[in-house]
Formats: C-alpha cells, structure tokens, sequence
C-alpha cells in the first residue's frame, strides 16, 4: 500500500503517560487553515509544555528538525510516499520541508501541496495549558480518501511518538 510505515518502533516508544493527549480541534486554530476544505483533522496538545519559552516556528523546528535523523528521514519517506511535496535544502521559509504558510505571534502553519490530491497542514499553536500540535488534510478524490482512510490511525501515533520524543526531559538535557 502506497504511504504504509513500519511503526513498530511504537511498541518500544517511552511514553510519558498524560504528557501529550488528543484533543479537539479547537475553532480557532481550524480557522487558521488555507486549505480549501479540511476533511481530516486532529490535534494533541503537549501538556506543561512551556509554551511560551519559544515561538511557535522554533516548536515546529525544535519538533520536527530536531529529531533524531533516522526519525527525520522516516517522516521524510512517510510524507513523500503520500504524496506530499515536501521541499529540500535549507530555507527559513521551510520547515523540515514544509512551506510556512502563516507565522504569528502565537502559531505557525506549515503547508505541502500535493501529487495525489491530498494537500495537508501542520499547526503548531501555543496555547495556556501547553503546545497544540494539529494536522488539517483535504481529500480531493477517492484515491486520497481511501489512502488516508487507511493509514490514519498509524499516523496519531506517529504524531503522539513525535510529540513524546520532542517533549521528553531525555532530548531536552543534550
């Protein structure tokens, strides 16, 4: 199946129980999106996280380029192998290939189009309680609805591996 990842490296994460939950998307933070239309949405927030030690763009920087490289190149695969067009090379109007969209003063958006009709956003949004971290993609046809259908589940835990990895005291005492 085309976008499948081998995530059993999950079984073996080391969660840090209520550290980083689902959540509902709130209005707001759906209102920030450009795409046309969102028929996928998620969101988790990172509990005491000390959201405003940094900007939203160093988040999803300290989150997504700061991981560890196999796991870098992973969601590199990941990305492209659904169809995403993620960019390449260094630029600060990209984010471990994700264009910026919107920065503020309290979210970055970061968008990829698409070679399958399934652009996506990543929102990370500072908020009182810790960081919210939220996935926006849109299905343009039957092959992106049915691709999506199928690896949503794995892609939550992808997203709560990440989210535990970059909020762990482990990564943070390097």
């Amino acid at each position: 199946m085309a976008g499948a990842m081998n995530i059993d490296f999950l079984k073996h994460a080391p969660f840090a129980p209520g550290k980083v939950r689902e959540v509902a998307v709130p209005p707001a933070a759906r209102r920030a999106s450009t795409l046309t239309r969102i028929d996928y949405e998620d969101g988790f927030l990172v509990e005491g996280a000390s959201a405003w030690d940094r900007t939203p763009e160093a988040w999803a920087r300290a989150i997504l380029e700061g991981a560890p490289r196999v796991l870098r190149d992973a969601l590199s695969l990941a990305w492209s192998s659904l169809g995403l067009r993620i960019g390449s090379g260094r630029s600060d109007r990209l984010v471990h290939g994700w264009q910026i969209r919107r920065s503020t003063a309290d979210l970055v958006l970061l968008g990829a189009g698409s070679r399958v009709g399934m652009p996506a956003e990543l929102l990370f949004k500072r908020q009182r309680s810790g960081l919210l971290f939220s996935t926006f993609v849109q299905q343009d046809n039957l092959l992106a609805r049915a691709t999506w259908a199928a690896i949503a589940v794995q892609h939550r835990g992808v997203v709560r591996y990440v989210l535990e990895q970059a909020s762990s005291p482990e990564r943070h005492s390097r």
